[in-house]
């Protein structure tokens, strides 16, 4: 069934040539490289929308899909953009959170191919870093789709209208264009899940229901950060009648909360799968509100402190550190003991800059020489 607030899919020109821009792009990204056996929907976030070339089988040329989202795909052209998007924010959004960190969201493969093998080695091995990826890139389709529906983009959902002119027990109404996260998180639970579940229903891999559990975890943190909005009405702004609507917030606000619970992640050991299992079916069972759902991991993550290609791991050779010791880049734990360079680097640039009538810029040279610490 689909969320509350969809409609039947129409024939919007927009739409289409959104649609066609995608799948252009697509195309274009196959033709920069071979795209490995291992890879996943999420390669989808490192295609950027050029010429607007399309066909009839464009989604099944497209790297990484199962048949279920192949079918997402040619049944929702129009929303594939978002995925497309959402996967890149959620990925510039891993950036951001491990910039600082000894592993910091790239690969040798990231760098070599300009992404074509986002990640490499790296969502093989179901780490913390791995349950991050799939959070985070679960929770980029989420924000996405739900921004799009509410900003008109896409004909198979509106606004959430479902409680529009209900009065709440303090007496505001609802009212406004709420955000609808319901079928935000309904489309990305089918095209995102949809490998992991069958992946699962072949083999019962206890990797695709920790898989499961993040993708999830993702998507809550979403709807839990959603904001309540009010406007009043009345004479000399007394507020005599106040209406209320749902809100995203910022996806940097969704990446922090992830961060932390990346930092509080639980250790699936072999003892308690079998209870990651009974979880994952009660989840399936309720599918209600759950703030306590943790983000979990299989195997512990390797050293990412020295270079090792076969793994995927850049090292921290040549990274710029702080010697300050309660910096979170610090160089005492960025260079794991190996000691770092300092380079005196000088900056000169234009400062003070003045207007001078009529009709002049006068600046200063202003010289600033600082330390740059990289590690050895």
């Amino acid at each position: 069934m689909m969320a509350t607030g969809s409609r039947r899919r129409g024939s919007n020109p927009r739409e289409w040539s959104l649609a066609a821009l995608w799948l252009g792009a697509a195309i274009g990204l196959l033709s920069q490289g071979p795209v490995g056996a291992s890879a996943t929907w999420m390669y989808l976030g490192i295609a950027h929308l050029g010429s607007a070339t399309t066909s009839t089988h464009s989604c099944h040329i497209l790297p990484g899909l199962v048949y279920q989202q192949l079918r997402v795909c040619e049944e929702n052209p129009h929303t594939m953009p978002c995925v497309s998007y959402g996967a890149r924010v959620g990925i510039e959004e891993c950036h951001h959170q491990f910039k600082k960190e000894r592993w910091n969201c790239t690969t040798p493969e990231d760098e070599a191919t300009g992404g074509i093998n986002l990640f490499g080695q790296i969502l093989k091995r179901g780490t913390k870093e791995t349950a991050f990826m799939y959070a985070v890139t679960s929770a980029g389709v989420v924000h996405a789709v739900t921004k799009a529906c509410s900003s008109g983009n896409l004909t198979d959902c509106t606004c959430d209208l479902s409680q529009q002119g209900q009065t709440s027990g303090e007496g505001w109404k609802w009212g406004g264009c709420s955000d609808n996260v319901d079928y935000g998180m309904w489309f990305a639970e089918t095209f995102v899940d949809a490998p992991e579940k069958l992946r699962h229903t072949a083999s019962k891999d206890i990797r695709s229901l920790m898989n499961l559990q993040n993708n999830a975890v993702g998507r809550q943190v979403i709807n839990d950060q959603m904001n309540l909005k009010c406007r009043c009405h009345g004479v000399s702004g007394s507020c005599a009648v106040k209406t209320c609507w749902r809100t995203l917030t910022s996806f940097r606000e969704a990446g922090n909360e992830l961060k932390q619970k990346y930092e509080n992640s639980i250790s699936i050991a072999e003892k308690s799968k079998r209870k990651l299992r009974q979880r994952q079916r009660r989840q399936r069972q309720r599918r209600t509100s759950n703030n306590g759902l943790d983000m979990v991991y299989i195997e512990d993550s390797p050293n990412y402190c020295r270079k090792n290609m076969k793994r995927g791991i850049l090292g921290t050779k040549g990274r710029e550190c702080e010697r300050d010791p309660d910096a979170r880049d610090s160089c005492n734990t960025l260079c794991c003991g190996r000691g770092y360079n300092t380079e005196v680097v000088r900056f000169v640039e234009r400062c003070q800059c003045k207007f001078v009538w009529c009709c002049e810029v006068k600046c200063k040279i202003c010289e600033t020489i600082t330390d740059k610490q990289t590690c050895k």
